[in-house]
């Protein structure tokens, strides 16, 4: 089956959502994190699920890349809803990642998929836990990739990184400014065992900002992760086959989060990748596809 493109409806909004693989293999459904869009997806390790036999299914998030962009405003100032994060305290946001979440289950109705093997990034990582909690027959394993349970108690970002997620200074929104964010950001969280190409990056920025650009729907997001607090409670709850893949050199976030994860999760694995940061390098690709393919087929054996 080639990439197949189209627009669903879920939970009240609009996604846009690429298919490929067999249409009759296991579904996978592949969750992006935070301001990404679904073309962060290597074309390689797509290719590698659908070689496989999977049918891969890969969306934008709301507020994102072609999905329904949510308009509501973002009161209050970052920053003060940070800090109140970090007390326990839930800032307002438009949603919550249990939205999300809705979205996600939406989706599979439309797409009649009864369970799916979910992989999520970061945020999407986030997603999956909460998907695994409250809808455990809908997984039918977790992969969780550079992610976290959420607690305010877990270490912040390194400083520079926090600075380069506010914007590094780099004012206005054409697109040579939203080029300069995105390159600051890339060298900073980047995987420094695997240092990407800057030419190959900045294409790729360029293209996603031609393809949608919602600096808005990135503060909601944002938002949304904050509002919907500590993770633990849920992590606790997750019983299907789970895998976390976290690097070593993570500076967005930090491989203590990672152990606690694996401290939560019932029978979850926890698989280092070193020199790893908070992307997904093509030198890694086989590598987590190897893994998460391994775990896939364990959780689907008879008995």
């Amino acid at each position: 089956m080639t990439p197949e493109t189209r627009y669903i409806e879920s939970n009240g909004l609009t996604f846009c959502v690429e298919e490929r693989g067999d249409p009759e293999g296991p579904p996978l459904l592949l969750i992006m994190g935070l301001g990404a869009q679904m073309t962060l997806w290597p074309e390689a390790m797509l290719e590698r699920y659908a070689r496989a036999g999977f049918r891969v299914i890969r969306y934008d998030n709301r507020d994102i890349g072609l999905s329904s962009e949510i308009e509501a405003p973002v009161d209050g100032h970052p920053v003060m809803a940070m800090a109140r994060f970090r007390m326990g305290l839930k800032p307002d946001a438009p949603y919550t990642l249990h939205d999300h979440v809705r979205d996600a289950v939406g989706l599979m109705d439309a797409l009649g998929i009864q369970s799916a093997h979910v992989k999520g990034v970061s945020m999407g990582g986030m997603i999956g836990q909460l998907m695994a909690a409250t809808h455990p027959r809908r997984v039918r394993s977790l992969s969780l990739v550079m992610t976290s349970n959420n607690s305010p108690r877990m270490p912040m970002p390194k400083p520079e990184v926090i600075w380069w997620l506010q914007g590094g200074g780099v004012k206005g929104h054409d697109e040579e400014a939203a080029v300069a964010r995105g390159l600051g950001l890339w060298k900073r969280i980047q995987s420094p065992a695997y240092p990407r190409d800057l030419v190959e990056t900045e294409r790729h920025i360029r293209a996603d900002y031609h393809r949608s650009y919602r600096p808005k729907g990135i503060l909601r997001q944002m938002r949304a992760i904050l509002a919907t607090g500590d993770l633990s409670g849920y992590s606790r709850r997750i019983h299907a086959p789970t895998l976390i893949l976290h690097g070593t050199a993570d500076p967005l976030i930090r491989p203590q989060a990672a152990r606690r994860l694996h401290r939560l999760i019932p029978g979850a694995r926890l698989a280092w990748i070193r020199g790893m940061g908070h992307d997904l390098p093509d030198e890694l690709v086989n590598r987590i596809v190897d893994q998460t393919i391994a775990l896939a087929r364990r959780a689907d054996e008879p008995g």
